[in-house]
C-alpha cells in the first residue's frame, strides 16, 4: 500500500520551503533574517518508515480496529494526525490491550515494545504490524548474545523510554540474563567503583532499584559486563560510559582476561549520530546568535541535540511552530542533562532582537517532520520582518 499513501504522506508531512532550503545550501534569507539549517536533521529512516507502516496499515485493514501500543515516535504532531485517521492508542485512558483478539490490528511502534508485551499480543491472535526500527533491533540482538554468554547488558539509556525497557527485556529472554540500565556518568561512576572496590549491596541495589533485572545481586552480576545503549542517547556520552567501564574492568582484572569480563559493541545509531554531528559542524561553521531545536519534548535524540547546542550558543527548545508565540514571547523547555529535573515549558519573553540582523541555526529531532521546520521558518520571518515603530 506504500503508493497508495505516498500522497497522504506527502500532503502531511512534507514541505516545499525546507525542500528550498536544502537546495539553497541550507540557508534561508529574508529581510534581517538569516537561518542556517543542519545537514541532517527532521525524520530518519526508521521514524519514516514507522509512520509509512501505520498509515499503510490503516489502508490495508478497513473496517476493523486498528491500535498502536503508544506514541509511534515522540512528536505530537504526527500522534494526533494518527489519532484523526482513526488509530486507537492502548496508552490512552479507557483503552485495554487484554480484550483484543484476532479481529484487531496492533502497529508496534518504531521503539519496539516488551517481550511480554509481545507475547500477549501473539497470544491474544492480534494481527501485528511491527514497526521496530532497524537500529533498535541491532542493540537486542548484542543485548541477547549477552545473555546467552553470561553477561550482564548495562544499557545506557532512560529507564521510563519505551526503547530501553523493550531493550532490558530482551535480556531475561534467557534464565539467567540481567541487564542494569544507567542513566548518565555519574550512575555510571557508581557502577564502576562498585566493579573496582566493592560496597554495600544494600546500598547499590536501593540506588538503582527498578533498573535492574530481578534477583540483581551486583556481586555476583557485575562480574561480567557488556555495554549497549538506547539509539537516541548523546553519542559521545554513551562512548564514555563504555570506555569507563573497559578501564574499571581492566583495573580489576589483568589485561590478559580483560575479554572474559568485559565486552561492547557499536550500538550507535547512526542517523542518531549523522544529526548530531551536522548540528557540531553547522555551529562550527556557521556564527549564529540563537540555536533553535525543534522536537517533542519527551523525544530523547531531540533533547540531546539541544544539550549539544546549549553548550555553544543561546539554545530553544521548542515541541512546534506555535512556541513561537510572537515576535516577544516563546514557550520552550530548558535544556539540561538527564539527571536533572528540567521540568516543563516555560514562558521567555523578549527573546527576539528587535533590530538588526539575525542569524539563527536551526535543527529538528529525528521525529520531526518537515512541515514543522518549514513552518517554525516562516514564523522566524514574519516576526523578523513587521514592521515595529520603536
Amino acid at each position: 500500500m506504500k503508493e497508495a499513501v505516498a500522497g497522504e504522506l506527502a500532503a502531511a508531512y512534507d514541505s516545499a520551503l525546507v525542500d528550498e532550503v536544502r537546495s539553497n545550501d541550507f540557508t534561508f534569507a529574508s529581510g534581517r533574517l538569516t537561518v542556517h539549517l543542519a545537514r541532517e536533521f527532521g525524520f530518519c529512516y526508521g521514524v519514516d518508515r514507522a509512520v509509512d507502516y501505520a498509515y499503510q496499515a490503516r489502508r490495508r485493514f478497513p473496517g476493523r480496529n486498528v491500535f498502536l501500543t503508544g506514541e509511534i515516535i515522540h512528536n505530537p504532531h504526527v500522534n494526533d494526525r494518527l489519532r484523526e485517521a482513526g488509530i486507537r492508542f492502548l496508552s490512552d485512558s479507557g483503552e485495554r490491550r487484554d480484550t483484543l483478539g484476532a479481529d484487531d490490528v496492533v502497529i508496534l511502534p518504531a521503539f519496539g515494545v516488551t517481550v511480554g508485551e509481545m507475547e500477549q499480543l501473539v497470544s491474544q491472535g492480534c494481527t501485528l504490524v511491527d514497526t521496530t526500527c532497524g537500529s533498535v533491533l541491532n542493540v537486542w540482538k548484542n543485548v541477547v548474545r549477552y545473555a546467552q554468554d553470561g553477561y550482564t547488558a548495562v544499557i545506557h539509556g532512560k529507564l521510563k523510554h519505551e526503547e530501553t525497557r523493550a531493550t532490558a527485556s530482551q535480556a531475561l529472554k534467557y534464565p539467567n540474563g540481567k541487564y542494569l540500565v544507567v542513566l548518565d556518568r555519574e550512575e555510571a561512576s557508581i557502577v564502576c567503583d562498585y566493579i573496582r572496590h566493592g560496597g554495600s549491596r544494600d546500598e547499590f541495589l536501593e540506588r538503582f532499584g527498578p533498573a535492574a533485572s530481578p534477583g540483581f545481586d551486583p556481586d555476583r552480576d557485575l562480574d561480567r559486563v557488556g555495554c549497549a545503549n538506547q539509539t537516541t542517547m548523546l553519542m559521545s556520552e554513551s562512548l564514555e560510559i563504555g570506555e569507563m567501564f573497559r578501564v574499571a574492568m581492566l583495573e580489576r582484572y589483568d589485561t590478559d582476561t580483560l575479554s572474559q569480563h568485559f565486552r561492547a559493541f557499536d550500538t550507535i545509531c547512526s542517523a542518531t549520530q549523522e544529526r548530531q554531528d551536522a548540528v557540531m559542524t553547522l555551529l562550527g561553521e556557521r556564527a549564529v546568535d540563537l540555536m533553535i531545536v525543534i522536537g517533542g519534548y519527551n523525544s530523547s535524540n531531540t533533547c540531546n541535540l539541544a544539550r549539544i547546542c546549549a553548550e555553544r550558543v543561546t539554545t530553544l527548545h521548542i515541541a512546534d511552530p506555535a512556541c513561537l508565540v510572537s515576535r516577544d514571547e516563546v514557550r520552550h523547555r530548558p535544556v539540561g542533562p538527564p539527571s536533572t529535573t528540567v521540568g516543563g515549558e516555560i514562558l521567555m519573553r523578549n527573546w527576539l532582537p528587535s533590530a538588526g540582523p539575525l542569524v539563527v541555526g536551526l535543527t529538528a529531532g529525528a521525529s520531526t517532520p518537515n512541515n514543522i521546520v518549514g513552518q517554525v521558518i516562516r514564523r522566524l520571518e514574519q516576526f523578523c520582518n513587521e514592521n515595529r515603530n520603536l
